[in-house]
């Protein structure tokens, strides 16, 4: 058996934090006497000092300062243990499966999640990012709660148009190509290597040598070193635009492409749960 117990290193960490025994008592609806006398005990088993009065504080000493953040992280630890047992009592969600096309933004994505976390911090998100065409893609999906993917057909699950996705054509500031004379027409294009990011850019041009990537960062990587020009999604790139460091191409046609994101839910989640709908409605507000 332990010598002591959870709740008294508990009664000593809020009577430090509360910087008497009496506030300590009014915080946990104790009374100051069984306050002491649980500190004391606490005390007299372990052997070792651990708070001493400086004026009308009490104080920890410094075994006392040691033992205690050894201690912390148990107390959060239970701490957690009792909210998500009181999570599972009242039926609530414990765990979330999201599926993010990889194109969606990540800044505004992480924002989501955190505000998502806030509302619902004993629930888990499971997030997957994918590229929509790739080959365990479906599978993925089938676990998925809520998605975000471009397209809406052959998915089972409700859902509508959530945002565009701006694809801007760029390369380089070096590349050969900007030693053209502007506008570039398709059949200047068919001299270099179009970068692809997986199935997103269906409108290859006839005749190019396509190099298809399977992540948005080995496609930005692969036009960065100047393996070819590409059309990437604007809000990832948007640094190495500001800096110069990628141009925008100057096309006669088609400089700018647009691939529309929709939010989907499951299918059979109805009536929809407190935590999903909390998450539809911030990706509807972001």
């Amino acid at each position: 058996m332990h010598k002591t117990t959870l709740e008294q290193w508990a009664l000593l960490e809020k009577v430090v934090e509360a910087g008497s025994f009496a506030k300590a008592a009014e915080e946990t609806h104790r009374s100051q006497s069984s306050v002491s006398y649980n500190l004391s005990l606490l005390q007299e088993r372990l052997g070792v000092a651990l708070l001493v009065p400086e004026g009308r504080r009490a104080v920890l000493t410094p075994a006392g300062e040691l033992l205690l953040s050894q201690v912390k992280p148990l107390l959060k630890a239970f701490s957690w243990v009792e909210t998500r047992a009181a999570t599972l009592r009242d039926g609530m969600r414990t765990r979330l499966n999201l599926v993010v096309d990889s194109i969606f933004p990540r800044k505004r994505l992480f924002a989501i999640l955190r505000q998502f976390q806030q509302h619902y911090p004993q629930t888990q998100v499971r997030l997957t990012e994918v590229l929509e065409n790739s080959t365990d893609s479906d599978a993925v999906q089938a676990e998925a709660d809520v998605m975000v993917l471009t397209r809406r057909q052959d998915i089972t699950g409700r859902g509508e148009w959530l945002m565009n996705i701006d694809f801007i054509a760029v390369a380089h500031r070096d590349h050969p190509l900007f030693h053209q004379d502007a506008p570039f027409s398709d059949e200047m294009l068919r001299n270099w290597p179009l970068i692809r990011i997986a199935d997103h850019d269906s409108a290859r041009q006839p005749g190019n040598d396509a190099w298809t990537f399977s992540t948005i960062d080995a496609a930005i990587d692969a036009v960065m070193y100047q393996v070819g020009y590409g059309w990437l999604p604007e809000e990832r790139i948007q640094r190495l635009l500001e800096q110069g460091v990628l141009k925008p191409l100057p096309l006669d046609h088609g400089a700018r492409r647009a691939t529309p994101l929709h939010l989907i839910v499951k299918q059979d989640l109805a009536p929809l749960d407190e935590q999903v709908e909390t998450l539809l409605r911030l990706f509807g507000e972001g």
